[in-house]
């Protein structure tokens, strides 16, 4: 059984940096497309980053050059480093993974979220 569990959330001024971790078990990391999206109240969930079972990475526009998603095997653990935070980024991250192929909402795996608030 694939479980996911986000942490890291939290509130920072805007500017600031948080790091976001996802513990992830039942899955082969080799295999697997992991993602981060997000969701604002009143949005729709959107993908902030994905790591591709290849290796390579994506992320949302919005994000580009302030997020980071990386993964530390041995850990068995997703990251999502955020810098240069803005109000903007305000959301429920979540964490998401998929075998094989990176299925945007679809994904199939989902944690229940962790909560960053980012103050102007």
């Amino acid at each position: 059984e694939v479980q996911l569990v986000e942490s890291g959330g939290g509130s920072v001024q805007a500017g600031g940096s948080l790091r976001l971790s996802c513990k992830a078990s039942g899955i082969y990391w080799f295999e697997y497309c992991m993602a981060w999206f997000r969701q604002a109240p009143g949005n729709e969930r959107e993908g902030v980053a994905y790591l591709e079972s290849s290796g390579r990475t994506t992320y949302a526009d919005s994000v580009k050059d302030r997020f980071t998603i990386s993964k530390d095997n041995a850990e068995n653990t997703l990251y999502l480093q955020m810098d240069s935070l803005k109000s903007e980024d305000t959301a429920t991250y979540f964490c998401a993974a998929d075998r094989w192929v990176c299925a945007g909402n679809s994904m199939r795996h989902w944690g229940k979220g962790t909560l960053v608030t980012i103050s102007s």
